[in-house]
């Protein structure tokens, strides 16, 4: 994989999606202006006036400010409640790693320690999702005071120490890279937009003091700040979706230059391709709500259609091939030995007996 390669081209495709996603932010203002002065006009040329209009004073402020706060609050509010890493994954349901008390876990510390060395970062905090058996991890925070890697039971389960050191990698790059504060602040703008058509349809839905349904031009001015809040919206949707798919490059070029093997993630994302194709799927309640910080997306990651322009993560298969430079197949994913990269099934029932043969006996 030449991953220096692969490094520059996600963070140019990057950098024009953000820009595309500004413009988008900014046709939303613009339209919104337009949805509240296209009526003052069209209700001189109905009424057989001139269309020379005087808008109220402060018309275009207003018209401008108003978005621009439901925006920015919407960016806020999703800020917020996602800034700490660690807080972030104990509401998803992880707790603290515990080396001391499993091997797994010992090792997944130590790892952490050494990536974070490879990557020049300070570590971040350890925690582990219980009892999730699909294969999968998330980085979470936006400062290194509040970074956190979760890693799921699974992964701990199923994962060689080689594969489980291209996973941790995959996930640090992300916060190296700024992907997880990138992400949120992206989330939390489209937010905003979805905002704007809320904004919308309660003008449309309004009631007088006596219950009845608002007048017909607020209703009109409603509908036309929902579609441009819909449009907003979508635009900004698609935008981040493309904006994570491309950290998600990024971050398999990261991992590869930090192990200096392909194998590693290549091997952990052909077992994630493998569970998906057997529906392994997570249980989280709130998974689909943050699969844009996963490891893999999961379900629906390799649908066709409209699908494909929302998918956060790309597909397993092409992530796969970028890797590797080929094509490879699904991988089945075998328990190990707690701590080890031994499969379990070919390990002997029986603790006091010997794997090595017994020497002959001598009389």
């Amino acid at each position: 994989m030449r991953f220096f390669d692969h490094q520059l081209d996600a963070r140019a495709r990057t950098r024009r999606l953000r820009l595309a996603f500004l413009l988008a932010v900014i046709g939303t203002v613009a339209g919104m202006h337009l949805a509240l002065a296209v009526p003052f006009v069209l209700v001189r040329l109905l009424a057989g006036l001139p269309a020379e209009v005087i808008y109220p004073r402060g018309f275009l402020w207003v018209n401008i400010a108003t978005p621009l706060m439901l925006i920015l609050g919407g960016w806020w509010i999703e800020s917020s409640n996602t800034r700490h890493g660690v807080r972030l994954a104990e509401r998803l349901g992880a707790r603290a790693a515990q080396p001391g008390s499993r091997l797994a876990e010992q090792r997944l510390a130590n790892i952490v320690q050494e990536m974070s060395i490879a990557a020049h970062m300070p570590p971040p905090a350890v925690l582990v999702l219980p009892r999730e058996m699909p294969i999968n991890a998330f980085a979470s925070g936006m400062q290194p005071a509040d970074w956190a890697v979760t890693v799921t039971e699974g992964a701990l389960e199923y994962l060689t120490r080689d594969e489980l050191m291209g996973l941790v990698a995959h996930e640090l790059s992300h916060l190296r890279e700024g992907d997880t504060a990138l992400n949120m602040r992206l989330i939390g703008m489209v937010f905003g937009l979805e905002m704007v058509w809320g904004f919308g349809q309660s003008l449309s839905t309004a009631e007088d003091e006596h219950g009845r349904a608002s007048v017909p031009a607020s209703a009109i001015i409603g509908v036309i700040i929902m579609a441009v809040g819909w449009c907003g919206w979508l635009a900004g949707r698609v935008l981040q979706a493309a904006v994570s798919r491309e950290r998600e490059y990024l971050a398999d070029a990261r991992a590869v230059q930090w192990t200096r093997q392909a194998d590693g993630l290549g091997r952990t994302l052909r077992k994630c391709l493998g569970q998906q194709q057997e529906g392994v799927q997570l249980r989280l309640p709130q998974h689909h709500a943050f699969s844009h910080l996963l490891l893999a997306e999961g379900e629906g990651e390799d649908d066709g259609g409209e699908r494909q322009w929302l998918a956060t993560h790309p597909p397993l298969a092409e992530r796969i091939r970028r890797i590797y430079g080929g094509t490879r197949g699904a991988l089945d994913a075998e328990p190990l030995v707690d701590g080890g990269d031994t499969p379990r099934a070919s390990v002997t029932d029986n603790p006091f007996r010997s794997s090595r043969p017994l020497p002959p006996p001598t009389y």
